[in-house]
């Protein structure tokens, strides 16, 4: 069912208590180790809500790679289609991305903002969701293009790794929730656009962020 409110660019992950997305090596399995209780999850958390309002999606290519290799996604490619079905995903990578039967995977090659009119386009009235990293979706805030932050806070800490979003948003962030199932705490903010026009992309890449990849 899609949103009865205009479609949003929403950033929806997990996140350890001191702001991590994954250890050095892109790995999850702190996620994976946490067993969250679906009964209590917050309606806005709820994972097959919200994915009913989505219609498309879009990670990095470190991510989809780690998601490919855990899932060994190569010889079971029902482990992503029975989830996201046939949603596009757009996958920034700077790499060739090993295909997965039945999905609809997209190569991104160049900067986030370039292929966001394509990617509201796919989606229609329905939500795009950025699974991360940290890095592209800074990079689609940088276009002036995120909309909300959805984060579940785990109680875990990784003490260094793949930052949440390293970016600085000062006074942009409005707290629309707070909630808790006993394992994580919810949080949900709307996201106020920046006041600073976009920069070319060469700019951003002078300064060492990565076009692609993140």
């Amino acid at each position: 069912m899609a949103p009865s409110r205009p479609p949003r660019v929403i950033y929806y992950t997990a996140a350890t208590l001191d702001g991590f997305l994954a250890d050095d090596d892109h790995d999850l399995g702190w996620l994976l180790r946490l067993a969250p209780d679906p009964a209590r999850t917050p309606p806005a958390f709820d994972f097959a809500t919200f994915f009913a309002g989505v219609g498309a999606m879009v990670m990095g290519g470190n991510t989809y790679r780690w998601v490919h290799r855990h899932e060994d996604l190569a010889a079971h490619p029902e482990r992503w289609t029975d989830v996201y079905g046939a949603t596009p995903c757009w996958v920034f990578s700077s790499q060739g991305l090993a295909p997965v039967d039945g999905a609809d995977i997209r190569a991104g090659h160049g900067p986030v903002a370039d292929a966001l009119p394509a990617i509201r386009a796919a989606a229609g009235e329905r939500d795009v969701w950025l699974l991360g990293g940290g890095e592209l979706v800074g990079q689609v805030d940088d276009a002036g293009a995120l909309d909300e932050i959805r984060v579940s806070i785990a109680p875990v800490t990784l003490g260094a790794g793949k930052p949440l979003l390293p970016r600085r948003l000062d006074q942009r962030l409005t707290l629309t929730g707070v909630h808790t199932d006993g394992t994580f705490a919810y949080l949900a903010y709307d996201v106020r656009r920046p006041a600073s026009p976009v920069r070319p992309c060469g700019e951003i890449e002078a300064e060492g962020r990565p076009v692609v990849d993140p």
